[in-house]
């Protein structure tokens, strides 16, 4: 065995053996999945994607931060950053919005993922949503393993009741759910939960790339 090669512990290696079923679903699905072992390696394969001055913007996402992804865009001079925090009025925020749904790549996490490769998002106002169903000529997704789970029943279920309620919290949202713990069928006027988005494919192959990311990252 060669002094670098790195041993998987037996979690990792189901990680990557059940990655490997849904890369395989995404295929039939039109989007094209990746597997990094952590996010260092999530990391480098994102950027990859990306070429000199392209313009790139993301969504609201933990994960992208914990992963360091989001501060690397930020302080680099190779791309044209669409950062929506940059847009202060409603006019700079309408302005923004335009540019950031016609961005060349966008980045963003996914809620949930099923095991047969589709996607489960929630959106608030559905900006992030919306740049997912159409707009930006790429969508590069990052996930960790965290995220799979059985079906779409599941994945909404994960998302109202795991990711939603630290996410209001994050937001500092008052909402039922940032006090109660669980999602509480809410329809209050911050509610997180406006939009439920499922994709089942992408109708321009490729357009949609995720990656999946051998540890939990995000809510």
């Amino acid at each position: 065995m060669d002094a670098t090669e790195t041993i998987l512990t037996p979690k990792q290696i189901n990680y990557q053996n059940l990655a490997e079923n849904i890369i395989n679903k995404f295929n039939l699905r039109g989007i094209e999945g990746y597997y990094c072992i952590d996010r260092e390696e999530a990391n480098a394969k994102a950027k990859r994607f990306l070429t000199p001055d392209c313009t790139v913007s993301w969504g609201g996402s933990v994960t992208l931060d914990e992963m360091g992804l989001l501060a690397d865009l930020k302080e680099s001079d190779d791309y044209i950053i669409y950062d929506k925090a940059d847009a202060k009025t409603p006019e700079e925020k309408r302005e923004m919005f335009g540019k950031i749904a016609t961005s060349d790549y966008y980045f963003m996490s996914s809620n949930a993922i099923t095991m047969d490769g589709e996607l489960v998002n929630i959106d608030g106002n559905g900006n992030r949503v919306a740049c997912l169903c159409n707009g930006p000529e790429n969508v590069i997704i990052i996930a960790g393993m965290n995220k799979i789970v059985k079906d779409v029943h599941e994945a909404v279920s994960r998302t109202r009741n795991i990711a939603a309620p630290p996410n209001a919290v994050r937001l500092g949202l008052e909402t039922p759910c940032a006090s109660a713990g669980r999602c509480m069928d809410c329809l209050s006027a911050g509610c997180i939960c406006g939009q439920i988005v499922v994709t089942r494919m992408s109708r321009i192959p490729g357009r949609i790339k995720v990656i999946l990311v051998g540890e939990e990252l995000g809510y």
